[in-house]
């Protein structure tokens, strides 16, 4: 989705826990999807009612993985909680798209936020995706803010790999998912850094009051991806630490990866914010010379007409000149005033005024 304001107003009055949500008014409708899984073998489950869902969860021998696609069908995201027993914020939470990153730990799940970000090269701008997982003991859910695919990789090696996505538990599937939303990051940097080199290039060769709004722009998308990656080092540093044997003792040193990708996207980050603030300070500069510049031109000019104006204004005089009576005077009145203006070009070159 494109990123844009959305209002709290409609929740002014309610209780903590009511389930409203807050988001882009898509009318999309939301769709459920099984898949269960052990080391051996990868089952889709056929979901028609959220009855069907219960039943087959219930059944299932593996690890289960819910994918709820859409959010604005409130009713079924809260029947799925009151089936695996979710705090009333926790659902609050889920469709509540404006929510920031966050992990908290439930004692018998966790609940983690994040944002999937993708950068639009035709619209420059940042379009983002909320993602909302619940960690349980055997069972993952995964709740999208739109019908999209993003998650469509991770059931892909579910299908084709019998490796360790299967062996290991729901912890590794919560892993997988955070770490290609992160990998999704450097991805998006990649994409605003080209922006950024763009508008530089402009703004070195043709700096205009479109530079300034693109450079505002950007200033404004760097704040937001900054507010959507930054909150996630603390999510993944809070999985690390955490004892809860939801997350396996041996799982840790995957979302210390995820950490240390973090740490190299929250550089690069601070250092394109240094880069935008640099833009302005040299928009402001080129500015300043070009006035320069201007200002030099003119002063030029000026200074070479000052004498002429001073000659002309004497002969303009209402009395006898001697040199008017002359046959060559006005010629060599006009050639003196030639090669003043000859002498001063010289100088201002020899200067390098010019």
């Amino acid at each position: 989705m494109t990123r844009q304001s959305k209002k709290y107003s409609q929740k002014a009055g309610m209780l903590p826990g009511s389930v409203v949500f807050i988001g882009e008014g898509k009318t999309e409708k939301a769709s459920l999807s099984l898949h269960s899984y052990t080391p051996d073998s990868y089952q889709p489950l056929p979901v028609k009612t959220m009855a069907d869902c219960i039943t087959q969860i219930k059944q299932s021998k593996g690890i289960v993985w819910i994918k709820v696609n859409g959010l604005q069908d409130t009713a079924m995201v809260e029947e799925l909680g009151k089936c695996f027993s979710l705090h009333p914020l926790t659902i609050e939470d889920v469709v509540n798209t404006e929510q920031r990153p966050k992990l908290e730990d439930y004692g018998n799940y966790f609940f983690a936020v994040i944002k999937a970000l993708y950068w639009d090269s035709e619209l420059k701008k940042t379009r983002s995706e909320h993602i909302s997982l619940v960690l349980g003991n055997n069972y993952l859910i995964s709740f999208q803010e739109h019908q999209s695919d993003i998650l469509n990789p991770i059931q892909e090696r579910l299908k084709s790999d019998n490796g360790r996505l299967r062996k290991l538990g729901s912890d590794y599937l919560l892993y997988s998912i955070l770490d290609m939303v992160v990998d999704g990051y450097f991805s998006l940097l990649e994409g605003f850094g080209d922006y950024l080199d763009e508008i530089e290039e402009q703004l070195l060769s043709t700096p205009s009051s479109q530079t300034l709004k693109q450079i505002s722009g950007a200033k404004k998308e760097m704040l937001f991806i900054r507010k959507s990656i930054w909150p996630v080092r603390e999510t993944i540093a809070s999985i690390e630490r955490t004892e809860n044997p939801l997350i396996d003792k041996n799982s840790h040193v995957y979302f210390r990866d995820i950490y240390d990708h973090l740490i190299q996207l929250i550089d690069t980050g601070e250092t394109y914010r240094d880069m935008l603030s640099n833009m302005i300070d040299i928009y402001l500069s080129s500015l300043s010379n070009r006035m320069n510049e201007v200002m030099k031109v003119l002063t030029i000019f000026a200074s070479i007409f000052i004498p002429l104006t001073f000659i002309v204004g004497i002969y303009g005089m209402n009395f006898d000149i001697p040199e008017l009576r002359l046959s060559w005077g006005y010629p060599g009145i006009l050639i003196f005033m030639l090669a003043i203006v000859l002498l001063l070009l010289s100088f201002f070159k020899r200067k390098k005024w010019l």
